[in-house]
């Protein structure tokens, strides 16, 4: 734990939250993350966490903690846990069922892939508030004549497929997507309406294959609920936005 210089003593000391009254992001009823970090619950150490809600088929999008590990906890339902080891260049891919865990070291590129409707995972930093660098802003702020002069692509073609990539996803694909195949669209609960369910899979193992699921052209960017996400330490590092959106 890290070391704490907080004054207990003061009125102002925190030792409970309700992670609902800080929600990140927003795709639909049945896909959202809600977050605690040291804004909302100020004697917490070092740690912070996500909660993340999925319907079959959606994507928290690739994406990197550079400050931070990631524990990836299956509270219910199912999801694929996908990341590449940067030393033996493979990508692994763990599914989770409930009760079981994935763990993504610090810094390294993965992204969670929910197999079964109503999957709830809960993801835990070793940060007070974890930075993230999401694969869309790297695909839409890279300028495409850098890609096209580095990998020898027709420029064109890159601007052109990248272009509907206006905004930061978080959450794919997207609403309105245009080849959107994405199964389990009937009965959405609601947000309080998730529960811990049957154990939709078995802990696999790593493995190179495909996960069931296939990537779609996007046609259409949402921005995130109540606007866009307000950095913590704003400038170069990013991060979850914990803090209420003004839009």
């Amino acid at each position: 734990m890290a070391v704490s210089y907080m004054d207990f003593t003061s009125p102002n000391v925190q030792f409970t939250y309700d992670l609902k009254n800080n929600n990140v992001f927003t795709k639909d009823s049945r896909n959202l993350i809600d977050a605690l970090g040291i804004q909302q619950l100020n004697t917490l150490g070092n740690v912070s966490l996500l909660d993340i809600f999925l319907s079959t088929g959606n994507v928290v999008e690739p994406h990197i903690h550079q400050n931070a590990s990631e524990l990836v906890y299956c509270i219910a339902g199912a999801a694929v846990v996908s990341l590449i080891n940067p030393f033996t260049k493979q990508l692994l891919n763990f599914p989770i069922a409930p009760g079981q865990v994935a763990n993504v070291p610090q810094g390294w590129w993965h992204y969670e892939i929910a197999t079964a409707d109503n999957t709830h995972l809960l993801a835990i930093f070793d940060a007070p508030v974890p930075e993230v660098i999401l694969g869309s802003d790297l695909l839409r702020l890279t300028p495409a004549s850098v890609y096209a002069h580095t990998y020898c692509l027709d420029e064109a073609t890159w601007k052109a497929a990248v272009a509907p990539i206006t905004n930061s996803v978080f959450i794919g694909p997207p609403v309105g997507c245009a080849n959107n195949q994405v199964a389990g669209a009937a009965a959405a609960p609601q947000h309080a309406g998730y529960h811990r369910g049957q154990t939709a899979g078995v802990m696999a193992g790593p493995s190179n294959a495909g996960v069931p699921y296939q990537q779609q052209p996007y046609a259409h960017r949402e921005r995130p609920a109540y606007g866009y996400p307000q950095f913590p330490g704003s400038g170069p590092h990013g991060g979850w936005g914990y803090g209420h959106y003004n839009g």
